[in-house]
């Protein structure tokens, strides 16, 4: 498949479109606490700009979920992942693109070495692990506790505290 990076851009006009979107909610254990990997969207980015994200991204026409997930990951980080269950579904507008977005987010983690990880500078300014105290430092305006992806993202610390 050729990758188009406006057909999967954020910032792209969409108006009146649904657009699916995948996002993987990736986790470690490191020491004995679970850690979720996070991603600064880069400042440059018109829709959510420096806002910590899960990784992920739009799912091409007729693409399959999972593997579009999967080339969103390789393409932002250099990384395959092993994805997993559905751990949370949401809708929300992005006013950017003047689209209606469905977001679905899997449990996943990378398969690939952790020292190989690279974030692509046109997607990510940094990354890092963070447990589920230190998810407060991450809400950046306009996120918060009541965000869809905050809200999934402290179920998938229930999921794994309840699989511990």
């Amino acid at each position: 498949m050729t990758y188009n990076k406006a057909q999967h851009d954020s910032e792209t006009l969409a108006e009146g479109q649904q657009v699916f979107t995948a996002c993987a909610l990736i986790w470690r254990e490191e020491n004995g606490v679970k850690q979720v990997f996070l991603a600064r969207r880069a400042d440059t980015k018109k829709f959510l700009p420096g806002v910590w994200e899960l990784p992920g991204g739009h799912i091409d026409y007729g693409e399959d979920m999972r593997e579009g997930l999967a080339r969103e990951v390789l393409e932002e980080f250099g990384m395959d992942i092993n994805i997993g269950e559905v751990l949370d579904v949401f809708t929300y507008i992005n006013e950017v693109k003047k689209s209606h977005s469905i977001e679905v987010i899997y449990m996943a983690q990378f398969t690939d070495p952790l020292e190989n990880i690279q974030a692509n500078p046109e997607d990510h300014s940094t990354y890092g692990w963070f447990s589920e105290a230190e998810l407060p430092q991450t809400f950046v305006s306009p996120k918060d506790e009541r965000d869809p992806e905050i809200i999934a993202i402290r179920k998938g610390f229930a999921r794994l505290k309840a699989e511990a």
